[in-house]
């Protein structure tokens, strides 16, 4: 099978370019990333925005197959709203939207579009654009979480930090949920976290100001933004390169985790480059799990059923001896079936 030729350095999202676009010497690139409840907050950041904020805006919702995020920010927006596409180019007071299905990286100036594995369940996901943004960027990079549950964009925030960006999370308190600006604020060192009513006014305070040196970009993070870019498969890694081999499989694709220790974060990898924080791994766990209970409930449900079934059509058949041992086997087979109908609803929240 043939492999297609690897993309010029020029071209590749894990190179680290430190030529901000246009010359800008201010934080100049603003990434956002938002989950449940984000819709609502990103209407209310973007009304409240200045348009000459002298950044470019970048934001993922966690979506579904169709999205019209785009459509909504824009008639909230006092500034031009575009769906990201691949190729274009990042221009100050724009805000742009990552579509449905595929992830928004950074490169220099403009933005890739790329199906690269699901992270944290979810594509786009928001570490990826961090990720790239960081290693593109380094200090000329604000990092924004907002309302969301589990931990996507805890990765990519603390990503952002060790490549000399400012982090700013919506206060815990203010959220719809809370949990994801609850787990930056716990694993990330975080620079501001303030109040919806507050985040534009800092935001264009943080882009108007001079950025902060680019430190070196480090191997893991320019690593990993080349997996979500489809420029690397974590096949070809050598053990080390990210992580340790765990005991745990993927929920995705079932296939071995590498278990990496990312400052004071847990996260975990696989082969094929589904990435999850130790929360998302275990909320997919959980998900594998009641669906196996639901599965193992219908299998003992319908062997009662054709229990019974037997045991009636022996009986008339005068055959009692077989059919008494039918209906005891239902009995047995119903009283399993009550057993997992109980855990399952001890688990329901």
């Amino acid at each position: 099978m043939a492999t297609a030729a690897p993309r010029p350095d020029s071209e590749r999202a894990d190179q680290p370019d430190k030529v901000r676009p246009d010359g800008c010497e201010n934080r100049c690139i603003v990434t956002i990333g938002a989950s449940a409840g984000g819709v609502d907050a990103l209407k209310r950041l973007v009304r409240d925005l200045s348009p000459d904020i002298p950044a470019a805006l970048l934001v993922v919702q966690h979506v579904g197959p169709t999205s019209y995020l785009g459509d909504i920010l824009g008639r909230a927006a006092n500034m031009p709203v575009a769906n990201a596409s691949n190729g274009m180019k990042v221009k100050n007071g724009h805000i742009f939207v990552a579509p449905p299905g595929a992830h928004l990286l950074l490169h220099h100036d403009h933005m890739l579009l790329r199906r690269g594995p699901r992270e944290n369940l979810a594509r786009p996901a928001i570490d990826p654009l961090f990720r790239s943004a960081a290693c593109s960027f380094g200090g000329s990079v604000i990092g924004v979480v907002l309302t969301g549950s589990l931990s996507d964009g805890t990765a990519g925030l603390h990503a952002i930090k060790m490549c000399g960006g400012v982090s700013v999370v919506q206060d815990p308190g203010d959220a719809a949920v809370p949990d994801m600006p609850l787990s930056a604020l716990q694993n990330v060192e975080i620079d501001h976290c303030v109040p919806l009513s507050e985040m534009a006014g800092l935001l264009h305070r943080l882009a108007s100001e001079i950025a902060g040196p680019t430190p070196e970009i480090p191997s893991g993070i320019r690593l990993e933004a080349a997996i979500a870019a489809q420029e690397h498969s974590t096949m070809e890694l050598t053990e080390g390169q990210l992580g340790a081999p765990s005991t745990f499989v993927c929920p995705e694709c079932h296939g071995p985790l590498w278990e990496i220790e990312d400052g004071p974060i847990t996260r975990y990898r696989c082969h094929t480059g589904h990435a999850f924080g130790a929360d998302v791994l275990m909320q997919a766990q959980a998900d594998d799990a009641e669906q196996a209970l639901w599965s193992l409930l219908r299998a003992h449900q319908q062997r009662a059923e054709l229990a019974k079934r037997t045991a009636k059509r022996q009986a008339a058949r005068e055959r009692h001896s077989l059919a008494s041992q039918m209906a005891a086997r239902a009995a047995e087979y119903e009283a399993d079936a009550k057993l997992i109908e109980e855990i399952i609803h001890r688990r329901t929240p």
